[in-house]
């Protein structure tokens, strides 16, 4: 007769039968978020995204860590930066906003420049997700990614 009642807002008792007291867990509800076959899923999706290529890096945004580039490839000097073809959530800012100059080597080493008419011009790229600067887009149409977040390929 000393059965002890518990009130309806206490945590122990939910009106759905499962338990929300961290003493206590109910194993035998499957979880309601959770798939054993997830990890293989996503997998798949990632190898049809990149399409069989081998790439240095996946790119993303340092800011909302959105993907930016997939197949990609490492600056031989500057380990920071990479280069590529094809990408993807980046937006193209149409004023030039930076102008190189193209340079050779010469035999002792010693940048010269090519020509009159050397000056390259870059344009901006962001993220088309929150417009955060991540690098410039050549006149060959090559993405040089500057301001990016490499994870392993």
């Amino acid at each position: 007769m000393n059965e002890k009642v518990e009130p309806e807002d206490s945590p122990t008792h939910d009106s759905q039968g499962t338990v929300s007291d961290d003493d206590e867990i109910d194993y035998s509800s499957k979880p309601e978020f959770y798939d054993q076959k997830l990890d293989d899923k996503d997998e798949l999706w990632v190898q049809k995204q990149r399409g069989g290529r081998a790439s240095d890096a996946v790119l993303c945004c340092p800011a909302c860590f959105t993907t930016l580039c997939l197949d990609c490839q490492r600056h031989e000097k500057y380990v920071t930066q990479y280069r590529a073809i094809f990408v993807i959530n980046c937006r193209i800012m149409e004023e030039v906003s930076q102008l190189g100059s193209k340079r050779k080597r010469d035999k002792r080493g010693s940048h010269i420049e090519v020509g009159p008419t050397a000056a390259v011009a870059f344009k901006r790229v962001c993220c088309s997700v929150c417009s955060t600067d991540v690098g410039v887009i050549d006149e060959d149409e090559v993405y040089h990614f500057l301001n990016v977040l490499p994870s392993e390929a």
